[in-house]
């Protein structure tokens, strides 16, 4: 092997496979045969688990009207959708929302503690066009909602918007899409743009018994405070004569167990996998720096940090958190000149070693903040840190040196077993509770379109998935399809997505409101992309994505890697920042002409 920079750490032969010894076996007991099966939808029975506690039901006239674009989503994809299409300079632009108020999963999750983990001032989007600099390094989940309802207001959004409605279908009807909804609503609109990401609709685990369970439960997501008491910041009262459970050790349980810790009379956390958990330093903005931002300062730090993440040259680390301080010493490696000679095999195990002096950190940390050591050893996360979403908190592992406070590891049980009537069960040992909180997240990866769930009806009354199962999956650029004009896809699909997925979505945002802008000064009606420029695309998806099937194979299981089950992740391997220049370029040369053609 070449000699390696002295910023890579040392380890022997034998620690090496003691690590990837001990990863395997924490894997191989963690992996069950269901795999994402082992999850319910909360609907039927278990709709309930998914109704709206923040808005009053009401009715309206079905809509049968017309309008220049209509957005799918109101979270923060479909917010800068909305916002780009009207400096793009449509008028009539209606977001459909299944909530009530705009926000996506900032408008349902509201449990005590949250926050955002990526630092505000480069995760919330179009903070100079609305004139806003946040008041936290992290800002905590109410002021995230009120700027996604900051950006309605700031692009006149709300004044055609349609909430606690759901889209049922989309239909290609003579140079415009027909948008049918649960409200017997039957809309038209020139463009559609689908940005009704998974981050809102909760799943379960699917545990026996769970129906005869006679204590209360609720899902994070619709975090019931009419039981609990207190707030997003806390004193949660009702719970001070409860026995309760967290079911689930995710990022979001990471914020919720030390509010819970404190006022339940006892908590008991069911934990499967523990998540790596690093230093949070939350702190108020310096009023004195947000005073002399200059014009251009939101897009020049989330460009920044979005190549420090991803390992691209930073001359300056501006966010300097927990997320870059990893990815700068990966970045400095990649600018050296003996990165050069290395081969696939020698980089790779670059990055495992990086990996394991990380991770070995956090272990450590575990065991300095956990008094008791049987706990402390529960906790640690045994596997690469790209295994699983990182988390940050400064309470989280101190809340488990409280003496109401227990840890119940269920890896060797595949999960809880069961539920009975008052209790949760583990290895046949009950747990007797009062309440139940399901910290398991939401379905991720499956689009409503991608699954079905919302027909998508093109040119000659093709359905969309019907299309890709003849062709593969086929677009340009992720964005949009042969055979279903005027109608873009915002996410992850072929393109190149980052751990900051919001800065993702408003460049996928801005690119189609250019292209849109340059059909309407053309005079072109269908925006649609030959079947060459697709094939094309789908051909430089293959070339370069990642070979990283192996990585998720030796992972824990999770959503990352669909539980355990891993399946090849299509990405433009070069990154995001390249994928960004790359529209860019396209969009003032001649690709453009790939989705406009003549005007027709």
């Amino acid at each position: 092997m070449s000699t390696l920079p002295p910023s890579i750490p040392e380890f022997s032969d034998a620690e090496v496979d003691a690590l990837r010894q001990r990863y395997r076996a924490e894997r191989e007991r963690r992996v069950r045969p269901d795999g994402s099966a082992q999850y319910a939808r909360a609907e039927g029975g278990f709709g309930y688990y998914a109704e709206d506690p923040h808005a009053e039901e009401f009715d309206r006239e079905p809509l049968h009207d017309r309008v220049e674009a209509i957005v799918l989503g109101g979270g923060f994809g479909g917010l800068c959708a909305g916002a780009r299409l009207r400096q793009a300079g449509l008028e009539r632009i209606r977001i459909i929302e299944k909530g009530g108020d705009f926000g996506g999963t900032w408008y349902w999750n509201r449990y005590p503690g949250i926050h955002c983990d990526i630092e505000s001032y480069v995760y919330l989007p179009l903070l100079e066009e609305v004139g806003y600099v946040p008041k936290w390094k992290y800002s905590p989940g109410e002021e995230i909602r009120q700027h996604a309802m900051a950006i309605g207001r700031t692009f006149d959004l709300y004044r055609d918007a349609c909430f606690q409605t759901g889209v049922t279908e989309l239909q290609w009807d003579d140079g415009e899409w027909i948008v049918r909804t649960d409200r017997g609503d039957e809309m038209r609109a020139t463009y559609v743009v689908v940005s009704n990401g998974t981050l809102d609709h909760p799943k379960l685990p699917g545990i026996p018994g769970i129906g005869s369970f006679r204590g209360h439960t609720f899902h994070t997501s619709r975090w019931d405070y009419g039981y609990t008491g207190g707030g997003p910041d806390g004193g949660l009262d009702g719970l001070a004569d409860k026995r309760v459970a967290i079911i689930g050790t995710g990022a979001t349980a990471i914020q919720v167990v030390p509010h819970v810790a404190r006022d339940a009379a006892q908590l008991h956390v069911f934990q499967r996998t523990p998540s790596s958990v690093d230093v949070r330093d939350n702190r108020p903005t310096d009023p004195e720096w947000a005073a002399s931002l200059e014009p251009g300062w939101h897009a020049r730090r989330r460009e920044n940090f979005q190549a420090v993440v991803t390992g691209r040259p930073a001359e300056v680390d501006l966010v300097d958190d927990a997320w870059t301080a990893s990815a700068n010493v990966l970045g400095k490696i990649i600018a050296t000149d003996a990165r050069a000679d290395w081969d696939v095999d020698e980089w790779e195990r670059v990055e495992e070693l990086l990996d394991f002096e990380k991770m070995n950190r956090l272990r450590a940390r575990v065991e300095e903040v956990v008094d008791d050591p049987a706990t402390a050893e529960l906790l640690k996360p045994w596997y690469r840190y790209g295994c699983k979403r990182p988390t940050f908190s400064d309470e989280y592992l101190k809340a488990f040196n409280r003496p109401n406070v227990a840890l119940v590891d269920t890896a060797d049980h595949g999960g809880v077993e069961r539920f009975s009537e008052n209790s949760v069960v583990v290895g046949g040992q009950e747990y007797e509770v009062d309440c139940v909180i399901f910290a398991t997240g939401f379905e991720v990866g499956k689009s409503d379109v991608m699954t079905g769930r919302l027909p998508v009806h093109g040119r000659d009354g093709t359905r969309l998935l019907d299309a890709w199962r003849e062709t593969g999956v086929r677009t340009l650029h992720g964005f949009c399809c042969n055979g279903f004009p005027n109608l873009f896809h915002l996410g992850a699909l072929q393109n190149a997505p980052s751990v900051n997925f919001v800065h993702v979505l408003d460049e996928q945002a801005i690119h189609v409101g250019e292209v849109i802008a340059a059909a309407r000064e053309r005079g072109v009606k269908c925006v649609e992309p030959a079947v060459e420029a697709e094939i094309d695309w789908v051909a430089t998806i293959e070339a370069t994505s990642p070979e990283r099937a192996w990585f998720d194979a030796e992972c824990t299981p999770g959503y990352y890697n669909n539980e355990g089950a891993a399946r090849p992740r299509r990405t433009f391997g070069p990154g995001p920042a390249v994928f960004q220049q790359l529209l860019r370029d396209w969009r003032s040369g001649d690709g453009i002409d790939e989705v406009l053609g003549d005007a027709n």
